[in-house]
């Protein structure tokens, strides 16, 4: 397979961790007898320092002919006094319109050799595997009218019937392929757009007989997630919901650094870790790239359809978490690594046999 994917590095730790992910990709490509081709481009904060826009003209255009984009992190305090449309996360925001991306999956499962990593008791957390359906281009983030004075701020939460239908197929199709459980995320009692979200997915389950659908409030979910973790299977919400539980259930797997996403919806798909860009550690070969590496894992299952590859890939996480390789974010790593060394590490232990272990211990 031939496939051009475009990188968008962006900012802080944003270029430390796409480095590592391409180099799985190349690897991966190496392996299977695929030409995969990268293109760099700007965005966020870099994008505004290098030509005052986030979001620059030729890189939407580059986006719109890849395969898939891979996308590191964007923001930092450098441009937290820009104008709005001037700050770095509003070029995401943007070039998710852009793409027409509505749907982001987050998958979030708890490594059995992580289990002591989280704060929540390894007893809680044990076989957590679940998936956050976030949509992606309405609500809060998107909605008009909003305004800001110093005296009152103003934002609008809209949500149609179409918005809601097309990601509640998504979540619905994905829980028909896993265990077959969903649970609908609102805040019903309070807000017109959540009963107008729990009705449509109402009317989606209908389709959908062998799903088994709860909804929930966010405020009684939020507390369930980190209580019995492993009763979750497919996670439907909103824009703003998604966010803030998908960031709660990083703590079950003991790391932001670790998860995942991709925004599917569009003809192009976007890939990217779920961590932001940690400024604090930029440049200094701590941050965690399995997240992104994970992402590129996404990349191989959902915009390429290379599932066996995308399963090499994730199976070489595996072994090397297993074996007790992490960076300093990660609780009891036995063997701690920096970005570099530990992108190394997971590249050494990919083969194409994913479900058979590499004999003895990983190299450090």
């Amino acid at each position: 397979m031939e496939a051009r994917i475009v990188v968008l590095p962006g900012d802080g730790v944003g270029p430390e961790v796409t480095r590592e992910a391409v180099a799985c990709l190349q690897a991966v490509a190496d392996l299977y007898g695929h030409q995969f081709t990268f293109e760099e481009a700007l965005i966020g904060g870099a994008a505004v320092d290098a030509c005052g826009d986030p979001l620059p003209a030729r890189t939407l255009e580059l986006c719109r002919g890849a395969a898939a984009v891979l996308l590191g992190a964007v923001g930092g305090p450098a441009w937290d006094k820009h104008p709005r449309d001037q700050r770095p996360e509003s070029g995401l925001l943007r070039l998710r319109q852009g793409l027409g991306l509505y749907a982001n999956l987050r998958p979030v499962k708890v490594h059995p050799a992580l289990e002591d990593a989280s704060p929540v008791r390894p007893e809680i957390v044990r076989g957590t595997d679940m998936m956050i359906v976030r949509e992606l281009s309405g609500g809060l983030y998107f909605g008009e009218p909003r305004m800001f004075s110093p005296e009152r701020a103003v934002n609008t939460l809209p949500y149609s019937r179409e918005e809601i239908l097309r990601v509640a197929r998504v979540a619905f199709d994905l829980a028909q392929n896993r265990r077959r459980k969903l649970v609908s995320v609102d805040k019903a009692n309070v807000l017109e757009t959540s009963r107008l979200w729990r009705q449509v997915v109402d009317e989606v389950a209908v389709d959908y007989p062998e799903v088994a659908v709860q909804h929930a409030y966010v405020d009684s979910f939020a507390m369930a997630l980190v209580a019995r973790p492993r009763d979750f299977d497919v996670v439907l919400t909103e824009n703003l919901f998604g966010d803030i539980l998908s960031d709660e259930a990083a703590v079950l797997a003991g790391s932001l650094g670790l998860l995942p996403s991709a925004s599917l919806g569009g003809t192009v798909g976007l890939f990217e870790p779920i961590h932001g860009s940690a400024p604090d550690i930029a440049g200094r070969d701590q941050a965690n790239p399995i997240g992104t590496i994970l992402s590129a894992a996404m990349l191989l299952r959902h915009a390429l359809g290379l599932t066996e590859e995308a399963l090499a890939l994730e199976a070489a996480v595996d072994r090397t978490l297993h074996a007790g390789h992490g960076t300093s974010d990660l609780r009891g790593a036995t063997h701690p690594q920096g970005t570099a060394s530990l992108g190394a590490v997971i590249r050494a232990a990919l083969t194409k046999d994913p479900v058979k272990p590499l004999p003895g211990v990983l190299p450090t």
